[in-house]
């Protein structure tokens, strides 16, 4: 969901058949929402899914580096993994 403290500044303009205004409207409607802001809120967040699902990154050659040294790293103790994964799972009782 978008940031509801962050000031509209940027105008996007978009054209859309009859029948997709229609639907769109209903939707918002439905929503309890202004047509900009149901529009907005669904385009967001599919743009963050796509975001998300890259299976490509570009990087730079220094953050490549830094990703592999990382990775070489020994891992360290972490208390609250260590708490996590020593709990039975609340699906394994069903």
């Amino acid at each position: 969901m978008l940031p509801a403290t962050a000031a509209r500044s940027a105008r996007l303009g978009l054209r859309t058949t009859p029948a997709q205004e229609t639907v769109l409207r209903r939707a918002a409607e439905v929503a309890h929402k202004s047509l900009t802001d149901f529009i907005l809120d669904a385009a967001y967040q599919a743009a963050e899914q796509t975001l998300l699902d890259q299976r490509l990154f570009m990087v730079s050659g220094s953050q490549y580096q830094a990703i592999l040294d990382m990775l070489d790293r020994p891992e360290s103790e972490n208390a609250g993994l260590k708490d996590l994964f020593s709990r039975r799972p609340v699906w394994a009782d069903k």
